[in-house]
């Protein structure tokens, strides 16, 4: 197997590239509003309790209607999964690397598909959407790889009078349970990480995602995975999550989305029920409240460009966007101007004909972030953006507010939205004392051309993933490892060599010669 390299993102200046997307668009408008029932080892279940998925941009626009599962429907899941844990755990770790190298073969074959189900459902334009395929694809190419390298690790020291080997094992049957905001990336991710390790896994996708994830359970069935090593249970968190997560022959839960569910769950997974005989193990991603800190030393217009990225790339909907500039006060007003004129220029309408701006998840999104843009404007000054419109679809303009104090709601708290706090910064440390005063620790990003400051934004920043003079999202699989620090998760780094550890146990075997 070739080395690995991250798959290559579509140019779509490139007329045939725009095509691909626009003919995909097409075909796919043409399998809006299907059922998309349950799969229990391979079988799809009916259910009477179906939710509509709707596109963000135009919300009477029925993407597929999702089944939603009951606690009995949830039992079969663990049982089947467990059964299928027994024959899954056996195939020997070549045949499990295989199916998910052919799973990534299938993605990269259906890109244009895949990202136009994700310009539909999740209200994606056309680059972020081709992104999230290409991440999808990373995640099954670098685990297989570091499959391989697990394989062979033996880290155990020689004995005269016996034969002594380490190997590590699966857990057994974990929920995954992902988010809506990265569908098919971060769902691929969290699922390959724990079956390509021989576990079997019950996967809950977000409902305002659930056909994104029911198209890769085609590709999964395709793929050859055997039935119940991987099953589709979508239904709230309320309904089946707080049952798979408490259930006592749940091994482990792989979770992405909220600070306040990330810990009822981790809260939830550590009383020991009537029955299990194990701790459960909790990766958590949880959220961020992420900076760029600006000095007076930097390129300002690099600086400002990357602000612009990193707080309105799909419109702010992501862990790692940038949500707080933190700017020193000698350049605060000119950063602040460039930044203003930079998001001004952004168009706002449909994914599908690829505005750069484009609607947020749903009514209840809409309706958290307007409420925080009523915030900020009592905290500070909206100097760009603040209006909003739900009448077609879910949209909410980039909005940028300054002259907010460091403590201020919209500096702490996590809007998950297009939204920007301008912060000004009395120095260099006082930009990272004002960096570090959240409860959050996932991104960060320190724009500065002098060498002390950058290495002193090294040791002082504390966040699980620091750039430096570039912006503050987009996380490359093999090469930034992703998880972040404090309420931000458990720093499972996502696409990074210990990655896998966390799926396994070790097992270590003396035999007297």
């Amino acid at each position: 197997m070739k080395q690995f390299s991250n798959e290559p993102l579509l140019d779509f200046s490139v007329p045939d590239n725009c095509d691909q997307i626009v003919k995909a668009l097409a075909d796919v408008e043409t399998q809006l509003g299907h059922y998309y029932p349950l799969i229990i080892a391979g079988q799809c279940v009916q259910t009477e309790n179906r939710v509509a998925s709707v596109n963000p941009c135009a919300h009477e626009q029925v993407v597929g209607y999702v089944a939603q599962a009951d606690r009995a429907q949830a039992e079969l899941a663990i049982e089947e999964a467990w059964k299928a844990f027994e024959v899954w755990r056996a195939i020997p770790a070549e045949g499990r690397i295989a199916t998910v190298i052919r799973l990534s073969a299938l993605m990269r074959k259906r890109k244009s598909e895949l990202a136009a189900w994700l310009v539909l459902e999740v209200g994606k334009n056309w680059v972020e959407a081709d992104a999230d395929v290409a991440e999808a694809i990373d995640f099954c190419e670098y685990y297989a790889r570091e499959m391989i390298r697990y394989e062979g690790l033996n880290q155990v020291y020689p004995h005269p009078t016996e034969r002594n080997v380490q190997r590590y094992i699966p857990l057994g049957v974990g929920v995954i349970i992902s988010p809506w905001n990265f569908p098919l990336a971060i769902l691929t991710g969290m699922t390959v990480a724990a079956v390509v390790t021989g576990n079997t896994v019950i996967i809950k996708p977000a409902n305002t995602a659930g056909v994104i994830a029911a198209k890769l359970m085609d590709l999964v069935e395709e793929a050859g995975f055997p039935p119940g090593v991987i099953n589709y249970l979508p239904s709230s968190g309320r309904t089946i999550g707080d049952y798979l997560v408490q259930h006592p022959r749940t091994r482990f839960i792989n979770f992405t989305g909220s600070k306040d569910v990330g810990l009822h769950i981790n809260e939830a997974a550590a009383r020991c029920r009537p029955g299990q005989k194990w701790i459960k193990r909790v990766v958590a991603e949880m959220g961020g409240k992420d900076c760029i800190i600006v000095d007076d030393t930097a390129d300002l217009d690099d600086a400002a460009m990357a602000i612009v990225k990193s707080a309105f790339g799909y419109q702010g909907q992501k862990c790692s966007a940038c949500s707080r500039a933190i700017v020193v006060d000698s350049v605060y007003d000119e950063v602040l101007g460039k930044v203003r004129e930079i998001a001004a220029q952004l168009r706002m309408g449909e994914a599908s004909a690829n505005f750069d701006i484009n609607a947020v998840i749903d009514g209840k999104a809409y309706e958290s972030i307007t409420g925080y843009i009523k915030i900020g404007a009592d905290e500070g000054e909206i100097v760009l953006g603040g209006g909003a419109d739900s009448s077609i679809g879910y949209y909410v303009e980039p909005t940028i507010i300054e002259g907010l104090s460091p403590h201020a709601r919209l500096a702490q708290e996590e809007i998950f939205g297009p939204v920007l706090a301008f912060i000004k910064a009395t120095s260099f440390d006082h930009a990272v004392e004002v960096a570090n005063c959240t409860d959050y620790g996932l991104t960060g990003s320190v724009y500065s051309r002098d060498r002390a400051l950058l290495e002193l934004a090294k040791l002082k920043v504390h966040v699980g993933n620091l750039y430096l003079n570039r912006h503050c999202t987009g996380a490359l699989v093999g090469i930034h490892p992703f998880g972040g620090f404090n309420m931000s998760g458990t720093d499972s780094k996502a696409g990074g060599s210990d990655y896998l550890l966390l799926f396994v146990q070790a097992k270590t075997i003396s035999e007297a010669m």
